[in-house]
């Protein structure tokens, strides 16, 4: 059984020719526009008419069908229902994934891929469109296809000008291209992005103000005569607050006053513990609605370099709070 020989080799890694790898590829995407055409709003047409049962269904071989996952999960992640079926797979019952309300999107830089080709004739016999992105129109795939988006025949920049690399960037930017521009044809929201997106600091920030924000039982509102000292007894009480909210007898909001305020207060008059906090609560004071992005009101407090933000309805009620400490 033949084995690789060990590495003995001397020379070491080269940072000029891992640049110009980069630059190899940084040209296999921008060869890519001119080729953004006809065919390519005729597939783009084709996936967002998909209607509310049809998928795309991704298929690749290898590090194409790499590629083919990551464009599912594009497609997935931004509102178009999408799968991926592994070609070697499929012809042992996985093409019952596929069904004719489906778009076919198969991923191939040669187009002659066999694991690939075997899956064609069943899969317009099921009645699915076919969306090939392969180098050539001319290409075993290419003239398959229903739609063919042509990459164009990419020179790897591998010493050996074999490993995939210009090849499958220019594969996933197409894939990018088409996913996006559905998305923007749809008019797919930052509130449709949330929804699909509730885990992490990405969910978390595309979450509403609502879902994010400290109830009224777990923060501080008092009126504007008591005095400083009383609130921040208030918010030294569990939970900690760092902010007592103003309102006014119908709840309505009035200002803010925060530790940070008294800290600053008390070094130019040690008797402001004394004095009513209306005197020296932050009034008019910014706000977020409730149905507000958190990824909004998280930019509002960084221009503004505030760490509380009271949340209101549409009559100036407080709702809540929008704490810094619960956001990192």
């Amino acid at each position: 059984m033949a084995t690789l020989s060990p590495h003995t080799s001397p020379v070491l890694p080269d940072a000029d020719y891992a640049r110009a790898v980069l630059r190899a590829e940084a040209r296999a995407i921008t060869s890519l526009e001119e080729r953004i055409g006809a065919d390519f709003l005729q597939a783009a047409t084709l996936i967002l008419r998909l209607g509310s049962v049809g998928r795309v269904v991704l298929t690749g071989m290898g590090k194409a069908g790499l590629i083919g996952q990551k464009i599912a999960a594009t497609f997935a992640s931004t509102g178009t229902p999408a799968l991926f079926m592994h070609p070697a797979e499929a012809v042992h019952g996985d093409l019952g994934m596929a069904t004719q309300q489906d778009v076919a999107l198969a991923v191939s830089n040669s187009g002659e891929t066999e694991e690939l080709l075997r899956l064609l004739p069943t899969l317009k016999r099921i009645g699915c469109k076919i969306v090939a992105i392969t180098a050539s129109k001319e290409s075993s795939l290419g003239r398959a296809a229903n739609v063919t988006l042509e990459i164009g025949k990419i020179e790897e920049p591998c010493p050996l000008r074999m490993a995939p690399s210009a090849s499958t960037t220019a594969m996933l930017a197409m894939g990018d291209a088409l996913a996006l521009s559905v998305l923007k044809a749809r008019g797919f929201s930052r509130e449709d992005f949330a929804m699909l997106h509730p885990a992490g600091s990405l969910g978390r920030g595309l979450l509403q103000v609502v879902d994010a924000m400290r109830k009224t039982d777990r923060m501080v509102i008092v009126r504007e005569h008591i005095s400083v000292g009383e609130a921040l007894a208030h918010m030294a009480r569990p939970p900690r607050n760092g902010a007592a909210i103003i309102a006014d007898s119908d709840g309505r909001l009035r200002g803010i006053f925060t530790h940070g305020d008294f800290g600053r207060l008390v070094l130019q008059n040690p008797n402001t513990i004394t004095q009513s906090i209306g005197t020296h609560m932050t009034s008019p004071c910014k706000f977020v609605r409730s149905d507000a992005l958190v990824v909004d009101a998280q930019q509002l407090m960084h221009e503004k370099r505030i760490n509380a933000l009271p949340v209101v309805d549409n009559d100036m009620r407080v709702l809540g709070l929008l704490d810094i400490q619960d956001l990192v």
